[in-house]
């Protein structure tokens, strides 16, 4: 459970700061910010796939992982899933409103924080890692991302970002002590093979901060899994 603590503790402390600290970001210093953090994610998705041993398996794996994603849409329903509790809390942007208490709303933060931490694949796949591999890199990773964005959201939104803490660490604590009940079940290579997968597609998180392409990330997901059902049917 490191990795979901340390990336929890990160969200607060972080948010604290903007809220009570930072008092805006200049546009060129976020911008700036967000491109140092992009390739820092590129550089830890690419090392960790470099670790594949099958590479016509990695490549099998995200051709099919891509269409079942694209087919399901993901991404579409995790947008959605955003917008549906933004209409139910009465967050959607309202143009006529521009007052600084409408910008630091508690449930604003707290909701926009929480969506924006919870729903990326880089939770997803730092979880796993963490908890069939007890390695946390990547949510070290995640939570200097998360970090840098607490910043900016907490000197923007208040302090409800803080408290987005909490689901981030029962959302990915979840996923970890998940993957902790099915390690017995899958063996090493299945685990590497994995990894590797999951970690190219973190790569794509990085490309995506960098503006360079946007890549629909979320609808990559079902990648990670094809390793485990080939290897499973025909290891």
């Amino acid at each position: 459970m490191l990795g979901p603590i340390v990336n929890a503790l990160v969200v607060i402390v972080c948010s604290l700061a903007g809220c009570f600290l930072i008092r805006g970001i200049p546009d060129r210093f976020e911008d700036l910010i967000k491109k140092a953090i992009g390739l820092s994610i590129v550089f830890v998705g690419i090392r960790g796939a470099l670790e594949n041993e099958h590479i016509l398996l990695l490549i099998m794996s995200m051709v099919a992982g891509a269409i079942i994603g694209e087919l399901i849409n993901i991404d579409k329903w995790m947008n959605r899933a955003g917008q549906w509790a933004e209409k139910k809390l009465g967050l959607a942007p309202n143009p006529a409103e521009n007052s600084a208490v409408s910008k630091r709303s508690f449930s604003k933060g707290f909701v926009s924080a929480s969506i924006l931490f919870c729903t990326g694949s880089m939770a997803i796949v730092g979880s796993m890692q963490s908890g069939l591999q007890g390695n946390h890199e990547t949510l070290f990773a995640k939570s200097i991302l998360d970090g840098s964005i607490s910043l900016v959201f907490g000197a923007s939104l208040g302090i409800g970002v803080a408290f987005s803490a909490l689901p981030v660490l029962l959302y990915e604590g979840a996923i970890v002590l998940a993957s902790l009940a099915i390690r017995d079940y899958l063996t090493p290579e299945i685990i590497r093979e994995m990894s590797a997968v999951g970690s190219l597609i973190i790569a794509g998180i990085g490309f995506n901060f960098l503006s360079i392409k946007e890549i629909k990330v979320a609808n990559l997901i079902p990648a990670i899994f094809i390793p485990w059902a080939y290897l499973a049917i025909f290891g």
